[in-house]
């Protein structure tokens, strides 16, 4: 049985737990800067990732998304919060158990060039993590290359390559091969199309999908693309300055969004058919600074049916419809009927 045949046995349906999720960037410098600040990239976020699904993080560039995905992994130090791992939390390990755990947690960055050594051919960027882990021998390590480099649709004889004689879809398969190379069971995929071609753009996510299915891989899909998104992710998060304010199932979230984020960003999304009219919405003023960020609703300086709560207490994200949750004090029941305040507003 191979390396990639060999399928592990069904576990408990939760895969990822994070609770309380928070990463600040301390702000070090500035003429009008007074006393201890802080960007608050990450500000207090809760969810969970269930075992074999796609779980999607949207929003505007700048609100979290890709910084949630490297806290999570330990790429930084998160400031607060748990990240629970098949039962263990990551954030408690010290560095020599979180280095065997690594194996299970694997990325795929954004920028497939600047991700790869351009001093080292495919061949030793597809080894190398098996050579930091100790797996195999020297005949057997190329072997999984060897099998990693067809996984991916690519040739063996592109191994002995280096990553500037790729385009740039090719380059991301290479990087999709080193995330699989030690068998995860998790994949942060950070803007994996982003900077492709919208030609190969599916072509990746076709990829994903298909190793997924093969490999019984569980992603997080971190993106701002909302057309793709709703091909892959089985579930989606939507975030909002560091804050998730809306999560749902794909279907639920693109026919009946809840939170006046999520229907502004779903409505700029383009339609393939030419007669169907849509109308967009557009958002007033600016995102405010995630230093100085908004008491109550974060989004409440741009929201149009905003009231009096919204801007003096934080919504939480409370379950509003059959695991529909959303962080917006219009769904609470004791507050306001939804339907009512959302259509005064064309919303």
């Amino acid at each position: 049985m191979s390396e990639f045949e060999n399928r592990r046995e069904l576990e408990p349906e939760h895969l990822l737990q994070i609770d309380h999720l928070k990463k600040y960037f301390p702000v070090k410098s500035g003429p009008f800067r007074k006393g201890d600040q802080y960007v608050k990239a990450v500000d207090d976020i809760s969810f969970s990732v269930r075992r074999g699904e796609t779980f999607g993080l949207v929003g505007e560039s700048g609100c979290g998304k890709s910084t949630t995905g490297r806290a999570l992994l330990r790429l930084i130090e998160p400031t607060a919060g748990r990240v629970v791992f098949e039962g263990e939390d990551i954030t408690a390990l010290p560095a020599k158990q979180l280095r065997k755990k690594r194996k299970d947690m694997q990325i795929v960055f954004q920028d497939p060039f600047s991700s790869l050594d351009p001093r080292h051919t495919v061949r030793r960027i597809l080894e190398e993590p098996l050579l930091v882990h100790g797996i195999g021998s020297a005949q057997e390590r190329q072997n999984i290359v060897n099998k990693l480099i067809d996984v991916v649709g690519l040739t063996q004889s592109h191994l002995q390559r280096y990553p500037h004689q790729f385009s740039g879809g090719q380059r991301q398969r290479i990087g999709i091969a080193r995330a699989l190379s030690l068998q995860p069971k998790l994949i942060v995929a950070d803007e994996p199309v982003s900077a492709l071609d919208v030609s190969i753009q599916s072509q990746v996510v076709n990829l994903l999908q298909d190793l997924q299915g093969e490999f019984g891989l569980t992603y997080i899909f971190i993106a701002h693309d909302l057309s793709v998104v709703k091909h892959i992710c089985d579930r989606v998060a939507v975030m909002y300055l560091g804050r998730i304010v809306e999560i749902a199932s794909t279907a639920q979230l693109y026919e009946s969004p809840q939170h006046p984020y999520t229907i502004a960003l779903l409505s700029a999304v383009p339609e393939p058919d030419p007669d169907l009219k849509r109308e967009r919405i557009l958002l007033q003023g600016e995102v405010p600074s995630p230093v100085h960020t908004p008491v109550g609703c974060a989004f409440h300086t741009r929201c149009p049916v905003a009231v009096d709560i919204c801007r003096a207490k934080r919504p939480e994200l409370t379950e509003t419809d059959n695991g529909h949750q959303t962080a917006c004090h219009l769904f609470s029941a004791t507050f306001f009927g939804r339907k009512s305040h959302l259509a005064k507003s064309g919303l």
